[in-house]
């Protein structure tokens, strides 16, 4: 298993947990962890054994956005550069700040956030990556990118219409108004809402527990089959299905599944 500078990367029972490790900076996304976090989910995605993974962050805090000394070092690192080197080196670097977070959408394993505290900016930006969100009642959320003068640009003004409805990021992004886990929830950004930090990850470790339980190869499909329809019209999206499961109908998987359900037991599914 690789070893971090600033996440935890442990795998118990199938379940991956991406802890994000930076608490006395409210894990704050310096350029390492930004790097971390793509280089984990795509372990994650290369081994067999991880079935899901659960994104959390130590401390009191989920992720309170960028490192404000990142983009310090970014901006030093493009000034010196001459006219249009310098705008391509920027524009390469958000690409690379991009594709750290795309990893977390395209790991074929799903990916559980479980958010406490604040979650602000590149966080936000972060959990839109990931395919369930829970929280606890104290955290907080904003699309912080307009009070810095910058235009989101690593995931949300493209995901989030697809979660809460473009009026709802319209509003988020023109205002960067902080809102609450009662009204995200309602939004439809997160899936439950807990108490407490304690509940928050004694339930979504259930939840990821439960997952770990089906056919890998069918969760797999699913998430690959959300994402695809998401992307495309009905009818192309209903061909990739179709396919998919000419494919994978025949699976061991899919015999264990019927053959456990006629015994009354629980199936055992290879990695």
């Amino acid at each position: 298993m690789p070893e971090f500078a600033c996440l935890n990367l442990t795998l118990t029972d199938a379940i991956a947990r991406i802890e994000l490790n930076r608490p006395n900076k409210a894990n704050a996304l310096n350029g390492t962890l930004w790097r971390e976090i793509g280089e984990a989910c795509r372990w994650v995605d290369e081994t067999p054994e991880a079935r899901v993974a659960i994104m959390s962050g130590a401390g009191r805090h989920f992720c309170a956005g960028i490192d404000f000394e990142l983009m310090g070092e970014l901006l030093d690192e493009v000034k010196a550069l001459n006219p249009g080197q310098r705008e391509e080196r920027l524009r390469w670097i958000i690409l690379g700040l991009q594709a750290a977070f795309t990893a977390v959408e395209i790991c074929r394993k799903p990916v559980l956030a479980a958010i406490q505290g604040l979650c602000i900016g590149g966080g936000l930006d972060l959990i839109a990556a990931c395919d369930l969100r829970y929280a606890s009642a104290d955290a907080a959320f904003s699309l912080k990118e307009a009070d810095l003068a910058i235009v989101a640009d690593v995931g949300s003004l493209q995901r989030l219409p697809h979660l809460i409805g473009e009026g709802q990021v319209r509003e988020l992004a023109l205002t960067a108004r902080q809102f609450d886990a009662a009204e995200a929830q309602s939004m439809g950004l997160l899936n439950r809402v807990y108490p407490d930090h304690d509940a928050l990850r004694d339930n979504v470790q259930a939840m990821a527990a439960t997952i770990a339980a089906k056919s890998p190869l069918t969760v797999r499909g699913i998430k690959q089959a959300l994402n695809y329809g998401r992307d495309h019209r009905v009818t192309d999206s209903l061909e990739q299905v179709a396919t998919w499961n000419a494919a994978m109908l025949l699976s061991t998987d899919t015999q264990e599944a019927i053959a456990a359900a006629m015994e009354k037991r629980q199936p055992q599914f290879a990695d």
